[in-house]
C-alpha cells in the first residue's frame, strides 16, 4: 500500500511538471500586446443616406435596372428600405445619416497616417478614429485602391504611438501571428493564431500574395493589423471565408510590404500606378505541360495577346508560357498579374518564355493598367491628358449624336461621359438624362450650355430632380445641393 501511495504521488508530480512545462512552451502575447495595441485604432464611417424606398419588381430580369429601380423609384409609406428598419409608420428620408461601416486601422506615422482597407472607408461622407483611450479623431482620405484593398487616411494629431513593420518573406507557416481589430464594434479585440499558408491567390483578387492564417478575424477586425511575434506588423487583415458572416478558421491579410508600396504611391501621387503587358492567360495543367513538353505544371499560357500591347510588340505569341518575368519565377498563372502589376510602367524588362519545345528570351517595355477610377478621394484627381470641367452636379456630359438619338429612340438629353468624386448625383458612366425638375418647371435638355447655364442660377443648397434613363428603364433622381464647381 506504501509503496502504491508513492507512486501515485510520483505520477502526481510528473504530470504538474509536464503541465508546467507546456505551460512554459505556450507562448504569451501580453506583452505584444501592451506595446503595441495603442497603436491599433477603430475607424467608424457614415454616409448620408440617398437613395429613396422602392417597391418590389417582379418582372424585372435585368440585374441593373432592378438596381436602378430599387435606388430611386418610391415605396409606399411605411414599407422600409433595403438593410434599415424605421420606426412604425416611418419611412427614412433622403439625406438622413445612417452607420454604414465599422473596422479597424493602425498608425503608421507619428503625425496621423492611417493604414486600413479600402471596404472600411468607401463612400463614407465622414470616418471617425477612435483611439483605445476614447479619443475621437476626423479623417480624410488621402488614397484608396480597390485592387489591393489598401486606404491610407490622416487624422491632424502629432506623437501618436506607430507601429513596427516585418517582413512577411520570413514568415514561416505554422508561426504564431496576433490579430488586434474591433469585430463586431469591440474595440482593441485580441485573437491569435498561425499562419496556414502563405502567396494565396483569391478569385478576382491576383494582386495580391494573401497570407492565410486561422486567427479568428470577423466584421469589424477588416483594416487592423497581423502582428508576428516580435511585435512587428506583417499584414493588414483584409478578408475572410465564410458561410454564415463569422469567422470559419479561413482569415486573409494582405503582406504589408505590398501595403507599404500602395500606400507610398497614394501619399506621394493620390493614385497606383500598375504594369501591364496585355495578355490573356490560363493556369498550365499537368496535361497542358505534357503536351506542351514542359517539364512540369508551372508558368502562365498565354491565349491571347492584344494587338498593339507591350507584349505584341515584344513578340509574345499566343500558345507561349511566360516561366519568369524580371527575374521572378512564374510559378503558377495567378503570379503573373501580381508581378507585372507591381513593376512600374516604362520599365524595360527581360523575360522567359517556353516556346515549341525550348526557352526563349525576350525584352518588353511594361505599360501601365488603366484605373478604373482615380485612387484618391480627399486629394486633388491625378492630371488626364485631357481634362473635361465637371458641372456643378459633379459629372461631366455630352450631347447625344445623331446616331445614339437613333438606337435609343430619343429626341433630346444629355449622356453621362464621367462621374467625379465630388458628385452628389446617384448616377453613372452611360446614363442619359432627359429632364431637369426645379421648382415646379420641367426643362427638357438639349445641349450642355442649357445645363450648365441653369445649374449656374441655382443655390449651393438647391434640391433638384433629374429624369435618368439607363437601358429601357426611367427613374427620377433627387439630388440635394451642388458642388461650387462648374
Amino acid at each position: 500500500m506504501q509503496y502504491l501511495r508513492s507512486f501515485v504521488a510520483l505520477l502526481g508530480f510528473a504530470f504538474a511538471a509536464l503541465a508546467q512545462a507546456q505551460a512554459r512552451d505556450l507562448p504569451d502575447f501580453t506583452r505584444l500586446v501592451e506595446d503595441h495595441g495603442s497603436a491599433v485604432v477603430n475607424i467608424s464611417t457614415t454616409q448620408a443616406v440617398r437613395r429613396a424606398n422602392v417597391p418590389q419588381l417582379p418582372n424585372i430580369e435585368d440585374e441593373e435596372v432592378l438596381e436602378f429601380f430599387r435606388r430611386f423609384v418610391p415605396r409606399q409609406p411605411g414599407q422600409p428600405g433595403p438593410g434599415q428598419a424605421p420606426g412604425p409608420g416611418q419611412a427614412p428620408g433622403p439625406g438622413r445619416p445612417e452607420s454604414r461601416s465599422l473596422g479597424s486601422g493602425f498608425i503608421i506615422s507619428a503625425d496621423g497616417y492611417i493604414l486600413t482597407n479600402a471596404h472600411v472607408i468607401e463612400g463614407a461622407d465622414e470616418i471617425t478614429v477612435r483611439f483605445t483611450d476614447k479619443r475621437d479623431f476626423k479623417a480624410k482620405v488621402i488614397g484608396s485602391d480597390k485592387r489591393t484593398d489598401v486606404a491610407l487616411i490622416k487624422i491632424e494629431a502629432a506623437n501618436l504611438p506607430v507601429v513596427k513593420f516585418g517582413d512577411p518573406a520570413r514568415l514561416k507557416v505554422g508561426e504564431w501571428v496576433v490579430a488586434i481589430g474591433s469585430p463586431f464594434g469591440f474595440e482593441n479585440t485580441v485573437t491569435a493564431g498561425i499562419v496556414s499558408a502563405k502567396g494565396r491567390s483569391l478569385p478576382a483578387e491576383n494582386f495580391v500574395p494573401f497570407i492565410q492564417t486561422d486567427v479568428a478575424i470577423n466584421p469589424g477586425n477588416s483594416g487592423g493589423p497581423l502582428f508576428n511575434m516580435r511585435g512587428e506588423v506583417v499584414g493588414v487583415n483584409s478578408q475572410i471565408y465564410s458561410r454564415t458572416g463569422g469567422f470559419m478558421g479561413l482569415s486573409f491579410a494582405i503582406p504589408i510590404d505590398v501595403a507599404l508600396d500602395i500606400q507610398k504611391q497614394l501619399r506621394e501621387k493620390g493614385r497606383v500606378s500598375r504594369g501591364r503587358i496585355g495578355v490573356v492567360i490560363q493556369e498550365v495543367s499537368k496535361d497542358l505541360a505534357t503536351s506542351f513538353g514542359l517539364d512540369r505544371p508551372r508558368g502562365a499560357l498565354v491565349n491571347s495577346v492584344e494587338k498593339g500591347s507591350p507584349a505584341d510588340k515584344a513578340g509574345i505569341e499566343a500558345t507561349d508560357i511566360i516561366t519568369k518575368f524580371d527575374g521572378k519565377q512564374v510559378e503558377a498563372s495567378g503570379d503573373l498579374p501580381r508581378i507585372v502589376g507591381s513593376t512600374r510602367p516604362g520599365s524595360k524588362v527581360d523575360l522567359e518564355v517556353w516556346r515549341k519545345g525550348g526557352a526563349r528570351s525576350l525584352t518588353v517595355v511594361v505599360g501601365e493598367l488603366q484605373e478604373e477610377r482615380v485612387a484618391a478621394r480627399d486629394t486633388p484627381r491625378a492630371q488626364k491628358p485631357v481634362e473635361v470641367a465637371a458641372n456643378r452636379l459633379g459629372i461631366v456630359v455630352a450631347e447625344l449624336t445623331p446616331k445614339q438619338k437613333e438606337e435609343l429612340k430619343l429626341g433630346h438629353g444629355l449622356v453621362v461621359t464621367d462621374v467625379r468624386p465630388e458628385s452628389r448625383a446617384e448616377v453613372r458612366r452611360g446614363d442619359v438624362i432627359l429632364m431637369v425638375v426645379h421648382k415646379g418647371q420641367y426643362t427638357e435638355l438639349k445641349s450642355v450650355e442649357q445645363l450648365n447655364k441653369m445649374l449656374a442660377a441655382l443655390d449651393k443648397s438647391a434640391v433638384i430632380t433629374l429624369q435618368v434613363r439607363r437601358g429601357e428603364a426611367t427613374a427620377f433622381v433627387t439630388v440635394n445641393g451642388l458642388t461650387d464647381k462648374g
